[in-house]
């Protein structure tokens, strides 16, 4: 197995501090490792304990922006732009306590994945695989670079403004890369450093578990699309002239296969479902956020781009799981196409009802939703455009 076929999820394990997943299988090998189980177990509530204090950090957050939202009740500008973050932060706490409620599951996932490579012998059908998960990969080095260089800016930004200003030799204002309160005086020395260093470090927790689970997505969707094309492989190469034995194991192998697929597809759907949930109410929510201050900050340049970049990073969030839903949906069902595209006609009669189930159970698409919420292209666009309809209706409104 090339080590970096599987390295989205290595990276985002690493990101998350989640790199040592691996190592429980070996936990119950040899008597050697049965004189260490003292210290595995201590190593486990360690690593339990560090994951519950991340979680708590995180949503320690919410209460100085609340505080914030409160105190500038009513200026709707100010309230505003703090939702917005507000948003994003309970999104990633949805996504990191669903990321730690089924760790075993995640965990089983991607040994799934690792050990299907390895049973695939056939050079055409690993290139499948390897295709798409080459093209993954570009695509979520570009998320991650466009969600970082967004909380990049949010960081640096006070920074600059306050060089900027002592370099126009203009009065200092003290500002902190979020819109947040807190209970104590935050705008003087220390407290300013203070605020300031813990925004800095909610940003980075907030940003890595993010974009590591939804870098999982992107992982577990494009690993099954490349399994399905692998199998589409299989069915249309296939020229079934062969004897009655070996077609009936061919097409029993198939069958497994086939069953094995839409067993993971499951098991996504299922671990998914809560954050693909929270991914599209809070996504909803964040566009009629920042189309507002979009709107009302037209002529400001820098908060225009601000406005723009965090928007593209919050729409390109939301494309992940569109596009990585789209794709399974569309190769689950074009296994009924590569039946109808086999040469199933070489088959004897007896056996050519096996291929007609796999084509009738192909027409169920494999369909990610949560709720009322598909994850599909349709969906993402019909976001896009309810966002036109935001700007139009509130520059009506100004």
């Amino acid at each position: 197995m090339p080590e970096d076929l599987f390295r989205i999820q290595r990276n985002c394990l690493r990101l998350m501090g989640h790199q040592d997943i691996y190592d429980d299988d070996n936990e119950a090998a040899g008597d050697e490792q049965k004189s260490k189980s003292w210290q595995q177990r201590c190593f486990r509530h360690s690593q339990t304990l560090k994951y519950a204090l991340l979680l708590l950090l995180m949503m320690s957050a919410q209460l100085p922006m609340m505080d914030y939202i409160i105190y500038h009740i009513d200026d709707l500008a100010l309230a505003t732009a703090c939702l917005s973050i507000v948003f994003t932060n309970v999104l990633t706490v949805i996504k990191t306590s669903t990321f730690l409620t089924y760790k075993r599951e995640f965990k089983s996932l991607m040994a799934e994945f690792e050990r299907m490579y390895d049973e695939l012998h056939e050079a055409g059908a690993k290139r499948c695989l390897v295709t798409v998960n080459v093209g993954a990969k570009r695509f979520v080095k570009l998320y991650f670079y466009s969600v970082s260089c967004t909380g990049l800016y949010f960081t640096i930004k006070p920074l600059v403004s306050m060089i900027w200003a002592k370099f126009q030799v203009k009065p200092l204002v003290l500002e902190l890369p979020m819109p947040m309160r807190f209970p104590f005086d935050f705008e003087s020395t220390p407290g300013y450093q203070f605020a300031y260093i813990y925004t800095i470090l909610i940003t980075i927790v907030v940003v890595m578990h993010a974009t590591s689970v939804d870098g999982l997505f992107v992982s577990f969707t494009t690993n099954l699309r490349g399994h399905f094309q692998a199998l589409q492989y299989f069915i249309e190469t296939n020229t079934y002239d062969k004897s009655d034995a070996l077609i009936q194991r061919e097409l029993r192998i198939y069958v497994h296969y086939h069953v094995r697929l839409l067993g993971l597809s499951q098991s996504v759907q299922r671990i998914f479902k809560p954050i693909i949930f929270g991914q599209f109410l809070m996504t909803s929510l964040q566009v009629c956020v920042i189309i507002y201050q979009l709107v009302t900050n037209m002529g400001v340049i820098m908060e225009m781009v601000v406005y723009c970049t965090f928007l593209s990073s919050i729409l390109l969030q939301l494309l992940i799981y569109c596009y990585g839903a789209e794709f399974l949906k569309i190769e689950s069902s074009a296994v009924g196409t590569a039946v109808q595209m086999s040469q199933w006609y070489n088959l004897p009669p007896r056996h050519r009802h096996v291929l007609r189930l796999m084509m009738l159970r192909s027409q169920r698409e494999i369909i990610i939703s949560a709720g009322f919420y598909e994850a599909s292209l349709a969906n993402f666009m019909s976001i896009l455009k309810a966002a036109m309809s935001y700007i139009t209706f509130i520059q009506s409104i100004e």
